[in-house]
């Protein structure tokens, strides 16, 4: 069954309105009234010379490692298909929601929430070229890898459509824009990291309820989200570089540092025309 159109708007609109009602707060006390037309122009014309780079310490790429890990091993471990088995039977014996497509809209949703936060007056980390690349080589990264997983394991789907269940790619969407949310600005509040990976935990489940995946697919394609996102985040700066040359522009943002205007001199001797002498220099 298909989303009517009405509820496809409420989704995408309630998306928008989560993400205002989260900066509400935040852009009352920073910029007061959002100019809206400043806001655009900053975003889309400013180009500071370099862009955030991903401050993670190793231990944050454990967590997707070991859920990419966990899928691959469902290959080989019994107990682990027998798991999914387990999960499967609870979900149908369980099952709550309806056969419309939500996920569709969940797995998106971070992404309308990122890009309204900022039409509110909410800023990221990153302009909107730069952020807007990041997302493409995330989505880039993550799409070669699941097509290419799904189109080589052959692993069949729980309702026997057919034999591209692993990874998710819908769970694998999903916490790719969940963290690229989180990257954004989940150093401004920790509700934003909430809600984005709220969005893509509910796309998952959703995922196994609709027995289009199993345990183990949804696993695996959050871990690969994960680290697309993350993965992006590292390479962009490097490959900007090979493209963009720095430029010196003022980003009123960030507190330029001016340097401190010194003066020095130095008296040395000097031999000229068979006289001896001093010589003074002096610098400002």
């Amino acid at each position: 069954m298909v989303l009517i159109p009405r509820m496809r708007i409420a989704i995408l609109l309630g998306s928008l309105l989560i993400s205002v009602n989260l900066s509400a707060q935040t852009v009352m006390r920073d910029t007061g009234k959002a100019d809206y037309i400043d806001t655009l122009k900053k975003d889309l014309l400013t180009a500071p010379d370099t862009v955030q780079h991903l401050h993670s310490k190793l231990g944050a790429l454990i967590p997707p490692a070991a859920m990419v890990t966990y899928g691959l091993a469902s290959f080989y471990a019994k107990p682990l298909r027998r798991f999914d088995q387990y999960i499967y039977r609870e979900a149908d014996e369980h099952n709550f929601s309806t056969r419309a497509t939500i996920e569709d809209y969940f797995q998106v949703a971070p992404v309308v929430m990122v890009y309204g936060l900022n039409l509110a007056g909410v800023h990221g980390k990153n302009t909107f070229i730069d952020r807007t690349m990041i997302l493409l080589l995330s989505e880039g990264m993550m799409n070669l890898t699941v097509m290419g997983l799904k189109h080589s394991t052959h692993r069949l789907r729980p309702n026997g459509a057919d034999r591209y269940s692993f990874p998710s790619g819908h769970t694998a969407n999903a916490f790719l824009t969940a963290e690229f949310m989180a990257q954004e600005f989940g150093d401004r509040s920790p509700y934003y990291t909430v809600v984005g990976y709220a969005f893509a935990t509910t796309t998952g489940a959703f995922r196994i309820y609709h027995r289009d995946h199993w345990f183990s697919d949804v696993i695996a394609g959050a871990g690969f989200g994960i680290l697309a996102t993350k993965g992006a985040y590292l390479l962009y700066p490097h490959i900007r570089k090979l493209f963009v040359k720095p430029e010196r522009t003022i980003n009123t943002d960030v507190p330029i540092e001016r340097e401190e205007k010194t003066s020095s001199s130095l008296v040395m001797p000097s031999f000229s025309n068979g006289t001896f002498g001093l010589t003074y220099v002096a610098s400002f």
